[in-house]
């Protein structure tokens, strides 16, 4: 029997973190096999953080520092095999010789490499079971899972309080419902760092290839009774450095009995002024629990000075394909019904708003709303290129005074004769107009457009700007000229544009999604807008767009330790040269931002990393403030400290923002293989540099809170940004590609690894208790008597397996007969019985996480559309040919091996 190892050098770490009862409804499990060269019949012993559920034997602690250790066996051919049953019998040669030589995981399954028969065969899986099997016979069920990591998580800390104090330990993930709470540092809702203890040398942190960055989503809602962030006045709070403009917060040292303070960022000490002085006891001011910038990490101040309220303009397709098609009709319906409930809200901030209407073809026209006229005057503009306003007054009407003028110009758009209208409206030409009417009134503002006519891409004056034939090497990706120029305007302005796009066309054409996106807005298309569920989902991303609350002309400054400067930044907006600030149109509470650092000295181990970001913004009133996010983290010589403050969730929120916002200018296969070698070195660091103990080569070693990081990287690596797939179109990859790059940390580990939940169900119905159960993302997780509801930030199935009980069926659908079930997108029926109203009611948690409103669509089980859902099984092997997770963890394995011996 093989024991666990341990490590001496560190029995005491895990104590705090260490998860004591796991989930009793489900556990994955992955078991230690006989080390290389054991003999058949030795049987093997599970780790004491993987034993299997039904085990009766005590569970012993082990330290959590060396991280969870899966036997990987060698199997004849020299490759690395999977882990066997408990009692299964086994016989293994030494492993290949290590030469050093990292090869990359092949996008592609080679006819050439067979996996092993007879090793672990599982029983033939519901849905493409071949795909959830790997070439080199291991046991995908038996490898680290994230579903176990998430079970986990929350049994340690869903319904609890975790304290965020100065170079705290690493919080709970993102997906577990916990109270956080600022003792003197950010809350991980604002700021997650891929590592809590930074390495003192810059050497270490080259070494251990894992990023030094932090995710900001500055803007992020409390949850769980959390307190907001409290806000004070511009005026009564205590200025930060005069040096380098860092503002106020507990990162700030203080001496000479309150005199003077130390600022972290820039290593100089600034005089208190004495309108502001205030003596320390024990090196805190007698009044920091008084002041919110002293005691807390993150606040906001409320600037005296105000500018003038966000406006809302509404630009509308009126081309001839619109009005035949009937969606200017029902456009201009949900319009009047949306203005309606505006105007009779109670909020100030939408009775006051104020609202714009232009409609456009291949002229622009534009409406004086005033009151005081009889009836709206329409301005048409032909010359679009030297664009200039007829009249700035009456273009923007408080609501309340405006809305039955409104209400008239759309009842009689629909009624507009479609043989006079051009056939042909570019979607872009709303912006210019809308940019010279914001300007005129000093505002900023979000345009709304309704697009139905196909797509067409400007003409750029000044030079050329096509795909093929510009001579300089472009990307899929980039933004033309002409869009990015109209970016800059829109967010010098404060302009945000939201798209909804109802043109059937995919192919040909410009992709219309570079300027909302980079605007802080973003592009919703539609299929048919005569289907009710497109209907319902068109009205609920037009109320959303809305009512949610956005930060317009923002400007978000980083500042960090003096040994460390700013290499990077990525997310959804234009680059600048500085990458210490990146200015914004508009963002809301869902936009994130990643940093990444690097050395240009070394830290100083006893005060640790001090990280600031500072978000510069006007509110929809017109309020101008500040938001501030500290966080200090902890420095250590000991490389094995960054390893086990790491999480995989940030980790990958960092790879995606970077990865995604690199496809700009780097080869996609250059990216992919970035990504493997450096998980590859890192696992390689970490076994070589880490392990205090005597391992077997067959040991799979991963950093404790790294377990799901193999799992998350292979599906970020195969995703369609990086690896498209053949029945993925360009312009889908750029939508998925915009939405997920300024995904926050819970919606990007959703995204790539999607969260499937078991509706159990027998022959007497469902067993509602068991509801939440997920399971992971594979087809062998899929079994044919039950329903599964698989959601990411982009999807929503329900798939149903073809073994389902009759009475299931009856109860979500009003039918008892699986083949009259038709696939596709539905609106489940609103039946009294706890399976339907449960189901509804999970749907409606899970539509609360989105950004946009989610089609539910159903999936039968055989049925021709289970290839989308191939897709969002991760852990299998893509239809695209992106590597299985067991194939992916495998080269892994080995390479990291190679890459020990090679040093």
């Amino acid at each position: 029997m093989e024991l666990p190892v341990t490590n001496p050098a560190d029995p005491g770490y895990g104590q705090q973190h260490q998860h004591q009862q796991p989930w009793p409804d489900y556990r994955s499990w992955a078991p230690v096999l006989p080390p290389t060269g054991s003999s058949p019949g030795t049987s093997s012993s599970f780790p004491p953080s993987c034993q299997p559920f039904h085990s009766t034997a005590a569970p012993q602690r082990r330290p959590t520092d060396m991280g969870p250790m899966w036997q990987l066996p060698s199997v004849p051919g020299g490759a690395v095999g999977s882990g066997f049953t408990q009692q299964a019998p086994c016989w293994f040669p030494s492993p290949p010789h290590c030469n050093g030589v990292l090869k990359p995981v092949p996008d592609v399954s080679s006819p050439t490499q067979m996996a092993p028969q007879g090793i672990n065969s599982q029983p033939t899986s519901p849905v493409s079971s071949p795909k959830s099997e790997s070439r080199y016979g291991m046991d995908p069920q038996l490898l680290p899972s994230v579903v176990q990591v998430l079970n986990e998580d929350r049994a340690q800390w869903e319904g609890k309080v975790f304290t965020s104090e100065s170079q705290s330990s690493v919080p709970p993930l993102s997906t577990t419902s916990c109270t956080l709470e600022d003792r003197g540092n950010a809350t991980a809702r604002f700021v997650r760092s891929t590592s809590y203890s930074f390495p003192v040398e810059a050497q270490s942190a080259q070494q251990s290839h894992l990023p030094l960055a932090a995710i900001f989503c500055p803007l992020a809602k409390p949850e769980n009774q959390e307190r907001a962030v409290p806000v004070c006045e511009a005026g009564e709070c205590v200025k930060g450095c005069v040096e380098c403009g860092a503002f106020m917060s507990p990162a700030m040292s203080w001496q000479d009995c309150g005199q003077r303070f130390f600022c972290p960022f820039c290593s100089k000490l600034t005089e208190v002024p004495w309108q502001s002085y205030q003596p320390t006891n024990k090196g805190k001011r007698i009044d920091q629990e008084k002041r919110p910038e002293l005691s807390l990490g993150s606040y906001e101040i409320l600037e005296t000075q105000k500018g003038e309220p966000a406006v809302l303009l509404l630009a509308i397709d009126v081309t001839a394909i619109a009005i035949r098609s009937g969606q200017l009709d029902f456009i201009c319906q949900q319009l009047c019904s949306l203005l309606l409930s505006l105007d009779g809200e109670e909020d100030t901030d939408q009775s006051d708003l104020r609202v714009g209407l232009m409609t456009y073809d291949s002229r622009v026209h534009l409406y004086d709303l005033s009151p005081i006229l009889s009836r709206p005057h329409m301005m048409v503009i032909t010359d679009t290129e030297q664009l200039e306003l007829p009249v700035r007054e009456g273009l923007l009407v408080p609501l309340k005074d405006c809305r039955h003028i409104v209400e008239s110009i759309l009842h009689q758009l629909p009624l507009f004769d479609a043989e006079t209208q051009d056939s042909s409206g570019s979607q872009d030409l709303p912006v210019p107009a809308a940019l010279k009417i914001l300007q005129a009134a000093d505002c900023p503002g979000r345009l709304l457009v309704f697009h139905s006519s196909p797509l067409t891409e400007s003409l750029d004056k000044q030079g050329s700007t096509g795909f093929f034939t510009s001579s300089k090497p472009k990307s899929i990706f980039q933004a033309p000229d002409s869009s990015t120029l109209l970016a800059k305007a829109c967010i010098s302005q404060g302009c945000s544009m939201q798209l909804f796009m109802f043109s059937q066309q995919d192919v040909g054409g410009a992709w219309p999604g570079h300027i909302p996106f980079l605007t802080g807005g973003k592009l919703i298309c539609y299929n048919s807008l005569q289907s009710e569920v497109e209907r319902e989902r068109f009205y609920g991303d037009l109320r959303r767009s809305v009512n949610t609350e956005m930060a317009y002309k923002a400007q978000l400054r980083v500042f960090v330790s003096k040994e460390l400067c700013v290499s990077g930044c990525y997310g959804a907006f234009l680059a600048s040269p500085n990458s210490r600030c990146v200015a914004m149109a508009a963002l809301d509470w869902r936009t994130a931002l990643a940093f990444e650092f690097t050395h240009s000295k070394s830290l100083d181990e006893t005060r640790g990393v001090a990280i600031q970001a500072v978000l510069s913004y006007s509110t929809s009133r017109g309020e101008k403030r500040t938001r501030v996010h500290t966080v200090t983290l902890a420095a250590s010589q000991n490389l094995l400290d960054t390893f086990r403050t790491s999480q995989a969730e940030t980790l990958l929120t960092f790879y995606c923002k970077k990865m995604y916002c690199s496809a700009l200018e780097t080869p996609l296969q250059c990216l992919r293989e970035e990504l493997q070698m450096e998980i590859t070195e890192a696992l390689a660091c970490y076994r070589k540099h880490c392990c205090t103990t005597s391992i077997s080569p067959g040991q799979l070693v991963l950093p404790q809170f790294l377990k799901a990081l193999p799992v998350y990287i292979n599906s970020l690596r195969k995703s369609e940004v990086l690896l498209p797939g053949l029945r993925s179109s360009v312009h889908q990859r750029l939508q998925l590609r915009s939405l997920t790059v300024s995904m926050d940390t819970r919606n990007t580990a959703a995204q790539f690894y999607p969260l499937i939940l078991s509706l159990p169900v027998n022959s007497e119905g469902c067993s509602v208790s068991s509801m939440e159960l997920a399971v992971r993302c594979s087809a062998s997780s899929l079994q044919s008597e039950s329903l599964y509801l698989l959601y990411c930030p982009l999807t929503l199935l329900l798939w149903v397996g073809s073994s389902v009980p009759p009475e299931a069926l009856t109860q979500l659908f009003s039918t008892s007969c699986f083949s009259s079930l038709m696939s596709g997108e539905i609106n489940p029926p609103v039946l009294d019985n706890p399976l339907s109203v449960t189901l509804r009611n999970l749907i409606s948690t899970l539509q609360s996480y989105a950004d946009i409103t989610l089609k539910l669509k159903v999936v039968k089980e055989g049925d021709s559309c289970e290839e989308y859902l191939q897709r969002l099984l991760v852990e299998d092997k893509s239809p695209n040919g992106g590597a299985s997770y067991a194939d992916f963890l495998f080269h892994l394995h080995v390479n990291s091996l190679r890459r020990v011996a090679g040093c």
